[in-house]
């Protein structure tokens, strides 16, 4: 079990959507009526969304660009899944140590493309990495519940994340103090979720990495700490037959996730009793000082609201996102006018609301039956993940 909740960090994907680096100041929040938003929804969110403009190359910095190694066919791994999560691993070509300023993930069949998260595989990491794909018949290797790398996505207060893509997503660019570090001849594992759902096809996306010489730079490099929290929404009326009784729908999302246990389960042991309802939160200490430069949610359609909160409920609270309509495509981070600072014992909540409600309004939901909603990984299940991005002293 423990083996299963140190991966819990890849299987957030992210969650991860829309979860990388802190971007400059630019209008990223969430805009309009959650209910237009979700009324105007497709199956395919992310086919209409529009790139944010192109930021020009800074000072020393370099455009690196890698791509899948053919074009993809997404397929079903179980015969009830209907999403595909499927891992690449890539060589940016890296003679020397460099950090990343900017992320800019391009989705060739944005139509299929759910999410993309991007995690950086040390030199030591390469043979498991080669040996995972040389595994799996064709490219790539299926990675529902992360990479499968050890090492990648183990640490929820660090994970190894270079970047990622949502609905709303391009290119990324962070401040011009920040970097992630990538070490030279390490590779990259790109994660595609892919969401059957919208149709057939092949896709052979892009990630496009802006990068500078680390050595001799005074970029701090910027952590990523996750906040995952349960989602444990009821059917409504009180229903309790089938899918609409939870162990019914956890034992449906072990199976189409091949989960063992089912994350829906280890996130108790996380974040404590869980009491069923549309609001559920989990508050984690800090182990390390730091300083919040961005902060990012992630929820699937369901989705109403979402908070990040540092000492909630005390004197010294600070929200840094309060996100009080959520819209699936826009899931850009949102960078702090005013950095936060975070010691040791601080306490970080993430809250999230979801509304059985929306699921009448939206074409992703048609056919379907009202279920009891936990955590999977579906794109008509759910998710509730806070995102920090912060620097260490």
């Amino acid at each position: 079990m423990r083996r299963r909740l140190l991966s819990l960090a890849a299987v957030l994907a992210v969650g991860l959507a829309g979860c990388s680096s802190a971007p400059l100041p630019d209008n990223l929040r969430a805009k309009g009526s959650h209910e237009a938003a979700h009324a105007a929804a497709t199956t395919a969110p992310s086919a209409t969304v529009s790139r944010p403009p192109d930021v020009p190359l800074r000072a020393g910095e370099r455009f690196v660009e890698v791509r899948l190694p053919g074009a993809y066919t997404p397929t079903a791994p179980t015969p009830t899944a209907t999403d595909d999560y499927r891992c690449f691993l890539l060589d940016p070509h890296l003679g020397t140590d460099q950090l990343v300023s900017g992320v800019d993930i391009r989705p060739d069949n944005a139509a299929l493309v759910h999410h993309v998260i991007v995690s950086r595989v040390e030199p030591e990491g390469i043979a498991q990495a080669e040996q995972l794909d040389s595994a799996d018949p064709g490219d790539g290797w299926t990675c529902f519940g992360g990479s499968g790398i050890q090492g990648i996505g183990v640490n929820l207060d660090d994970a190894d994340w270079v970047g990622a893509w949502a609905p709303g997503g391009g290119e990324r660019v962070m401040a011009d103090d920040i970097g992630i570090p990538l070490r030279a001849g390490g590779r990259l594992v790109v994660q595609m979720h892919y969401n059957l759902l919208a149709g057939s096809g092949t896709d052979r996306s892009t990630v496009r990495l802006r990068v500078s010489e680390a050595a001799g730079s005074r970029k701090k490099a910027l952590d990523t700490m996750l906040l995952p929290a349960p989602v444990e929404l009821p059917c409504r009326e009180n229903r309790t037959a089938g899918l609409c009784a939870r162990v019914v729908s956890v034992a449906d999302v072990s199976r189409r996730f091949e989960e063992r246990p089912a994350t829906a389960d280890l996130l108790h042991l996380l974040c404590g009793p869980v009491v069923p309802g549309p609001v559920q939160s989990c508050t984690r200490t800090v182990r390390e000082k730091g300083t919040i430069r961005a902060v990012a949610g992630h929820m699937h359609l369901l989705g109403r609201s979402i908070t990040v909160d540092v000492d909630k409920g005390t004197e010294r609270a600070r929200r840094v996102l309060d996100i009080a309509s959520w819209d699936f495509d826009d899931q850009g981070s949102i960078p702090l006018e005013k950095p936060v600072r975070v010691a040791p014992g601080d306490r970080i909540t993430v809250t999230c609301r979801h509304d059985q409600a929306l699921r009448d309004l939206l074409p992703a939901f048609a056919g379907q039956k009202e279920r009891y909603v936990v955590w999977g990984e579906g794109t008509t299940d759910e998710m509730c993940l806070g995102i920090v991005l912060l620097t260490r002293p």
